[in-house]
């Protein structure tokens, strides 16, 4: 899915905020009427040196909005970097994908993994998936050989999380989701947290951008109640998906499958699970 070449980014109220008067953007006009910035493909095509300039980060101090309840940037491939580093850094960032707003973590940091439980006053006991960023990756997490050749492929990207045994030879950290033999895995068909992924050469745990028994997030304005607990809010926009989240479906039976949610993508799940010859798992009564 290619990125939109014009994002519209959301500000907060702002709190002990500044603008530094060296720095002016023609787009800026309009913000008090409308309370939003817009970063056209003109400006995020200018490459790194621009996309560094505009990093709003206390350390860089260099241009843009700071304020006290995180930093908001566009869901542009420019930005990545800076997610990267934030995750190397065991930090928690709020993403968009194709479903829903996220929270996000390197999958091998119990620190940064625990931190989103907090964040959503979360059970642990209840799993979180991972994302990667390409289909090729998955058979590195989860035990993917039972499947028909194509399955996997003709599922993902998109908005399905497929449910797999972790398998013997999986990569993943035993302190997520311990005591539990299967994970949940995404490949969203959204650019920006694939780049992520993929940059950052892990796994991210991924969980819906919201409090536990919250409605889920389809825009950053959302959850900005919870922004200051992130290193970064990346923003898409408002998602077309509606709050559905991505379709639930449990693989880890030979030939079978068992739809855990249905979410926004059911009964196309559905029809290609059937085609690679799958049946739907049955519960004895």
């Amino acid at each position: 899915m290619s990125l939109p070449t014009r994002i519209a980014v959301g500000l907060p109220p702002l709190v002990n905020a500044r603008v530094l008067p060296s720095f002016s953007l023609p787009t800026l006009r309009g913000l008090a009427r409308t309370g939003l910035v817009s970063f056209s493909s003109k400006f995020t095509s200018l490459g790194g040196n621009f996309a560094k300039k505009m990093a709003w980060s206390s350390e860089k101090n260099e241009v843009g909005v700071e304020n006290n309840r995180g930093f908001v940037l566009p869901a542009a491939e420019s930005y990545a970097q800076e997610a990267c580093e934030a995750l190397r850094a065991g930090k928690v960032i709020a993403v968009p994908t194709d479903t829903l707003y996220g929270f996000a973590c390197d999958a091998c940091s119990s620190e940064a993994v625990n931190r989103i439980y907090e964040i959503k006053g979360r059970k642990h006991t209840s799993p979180l998936a991972i994302c990667v960023g390409d289909v090729s990756e998955i058979k590195h997490f989860a035990d993917t050989e039972h499947l028909p050749n194509g399955l996997l492929e003709s599922l993902l990207p998109g908005p399905v999380t497929v449910v797999l045994k972790r398998g013997e030879s999986s990569i993943l950290e035993k302190s997520l989701n311990p005591g539990l033999d299967s994970i949940g895995v995404r490949v969203p068909d959204y650019d920006f947290i694939r780049i992520v992924s993929r940059g950052l050469g892990n796994a991210l745990a991924l969980t819906s951008a919201n409090l536990s028994g919250q409605p889920s997030s389809v825009s950053i304005k959302d959850f900005e109640n919870l922004w200051e607990h992130c290193a970064y809010v990346y923003d898409g926009g408002e998602l077309p998906s509606g709050r559905a989240g991505s379709t639930v479906v449990d693989l880890t039976r030979i030939g079978k499958y068992k739809i855990l949610r249905p979410g926004s993508a059911k009964v196309e799940t559905i029809a290609i699970l059937e085609r690679h010859s799958l049946v739907e798992e049955t519960t004895a009564t």
